[in-house]
């Protein structure tokens, strides 16, 4: 009977070391089921790329927006921003006339996710400090100096055209891409500003002074037809002076004197014309 126990404790024992083993499977199945399902899979977003690395070696492709496998512990997913950054730079150089400029230049470029592996591998995530940076101030003072200060001014564009070709050239090495570049700002030393005012005083008073010019000889012109029609004219009028409009004249102021004439004749004249003394007259044939 004791033997017959005994066995039956161990057949029990035995089972509940199976029934224990059986929970512990079926333990450690869910647990890596959940690690499966909480770490096998990544989400990439849209703008950016995915870069699987398996066991410290990085993928030459790359993984597009959506969701994606990995397997834990021996694969990971690094996620590469490809959409356009900013990049912003204050940098002192040198113009062609040895004046200095500080620059301020705002630079705008993105990834090439086609190349977003080999970015990762021959630089690493910090690129931007790494290479965006460094790059700029090269380029900025390289250009700079190709130009006068006040050429920096006045051909802007063309400047800012140059920093954005030799960037390009520089960048496109590294798997970067420039999509644009703005100069915000040149600021220059206090004497080459004040000298810049002082050519824009004297460029607006040599402006004044040759519209004043044009006035003045405009007017003289208008004063010389003025003169020379009023000329004419007298000219025109004399022209028209003839013997005939002289008498027909002394016979209109004669018969003016005669309207006004009341019936008198003046005693003393001095006239041309002989008026006789009537009342001398009047008393002699008396």
């Amino acid at each position: 009977m004791e033997f017959q126990g005994t066995d039956q404790v161990k057949k029990v024992n035995a089972e509940n070391n199976k029934n224990i083993r059986n929970y512990v499977t079926i333990g450690l199945a869910v647990v890596l089921g959940l690690i499966i399902v909480f770490n096998g899979f990544t989400t990439v977003q849209s703008g950016y790329v995915g870069v699987k690395k398996t066991l410290g070696k990085l993928d030459s492709g790359y993984l597009s927006a959506g969701l994606h496998f990995k397997i834990p512990f021996m694969q990971e997913i690094i996620i590469v921003n490809t959409q356009v950054l900013k990049s912003e730079t204050q940098a002192a150089a040198s113009s062609k006339d040895m004046q200095t400029t500080h620059t301020s230049i705002v630079v705008n470029y993105r990834v090439d996710e086609t190349r977003a592996s080999r970015l990762l591998s021959t630089v690493g995530a910090g690129y931007a400090n790494v290479i965006i940076a460094p790059a700029i101030q090269e380029v900025l003072k390289a250009t700079t100096s190709m130009y006068s200060a006040e050429e920096l001014v006045t051909k802007r564009e063309t400047v800012a055209v140059g920093i954005k070709e030799g960037l390009e050239k520089k960048l496109v090495k590294y798997d970067l891409i420039v999509t644009d570049i703005s100069i915000t700002n040149f600021e220059f030393e206090k004497a080459f500003n004040e000298s810049i005012e002082a050519k824009q005083v004297a460029a607006q008073q040599a402006i004044k002074a040759e519209n004043d010019l044009r006035r003045i000889e405009i007017e003289a012109k208008q004063k010389i037809a003025e003169a020379g029609a009023e000329a004419e004219s007298l000219r025109l009028k004399k022209l028209e002076i003839t013997p005939d409009l002289v008498l027909l004249k002394q016979i209109e102021v004669q018969e003016k004197a005669v309207d006004k004439w009341d019936g008198k004749l003046p005693n003393v004249t001095g006239g041309t014309i002989p008026f006789i003394n009537v009342d001398g007259a009047q008393s002699a044939n008396k």
